[in-house]
């Protein structure tokens, strides 16, 4: 089976990155984390600049190498991938179809955009699985650095939740 050729456009090349999982949620794509920050064309060359979501990330390799062989895989024969620092990333840069996602696969989103609130122990934190705010916080770190372990008081299930950054 032969695939259609390439097209050279940033929509095209932005549904074949929709198909590119995050290595660490794999509900989500890298457009729902919002790592993807920008998508530029030269000729034939497609160039990607993505954003790290923490700084030290270790799934940023796996992530640039997961865009390049996907896109690869579709036709696209140079691909460059860019790390851009500034600005930095923020969890204000979750789609809402993203937050809905992490909800679903038991992972709260964090709560409010762009607050820090909810690690001062300001904001509550909702369960994803109960939807209670009566929680509290294990660990500052959960199963990622990104992330922090609750556990919710009324359905007494642990769950991780993302940092806001």
């Amino acid at each position: 089976m032969t695939l259609p050729a390439p097209q050279y456009d940033k929509a095209a090349v932005g549904a074949i990155l929709e198909m590119v999982k995050d290595p660490e949620i794999p509900v989500l794509t890298v457009e729902d984390m919002g790592i993807i920050r920008d998508v530029d064309i030269e000729g034939e060359k497609v160039i990607v600049s993505i954003t790290p979501t923490y700084s030290g990330c270790p799934a940023m390799e796996h992530i640039s190498n997961d865009i390049s062989t996907t896109l690869k895989l579709h036709g696209y024969g140079d691909v460059e991938i860019k790390t851009v620092l500034s600005p930095a990333w923020s969890s204000d840069m979750i789609t809402e179809r993203g937050r809905e996602r992490m909800r679903e696969y038991g992972i709260a989103p964090p709560s409010d955009v762009g607050s820090k609130g909810a690690m001062l122990g300001i904001d509550p934190v909702s369960c994803p699985q109960c939807g209670s705010q009566n929680t509290s916080i294990v660990s500052e770190f959960g199963s990622t650095a990104c992330k922090a372990l609750y556990k919710c008081n009324d359905c007494m299930e642990p769950f991780d939740y993302f940092k806001c950054v």
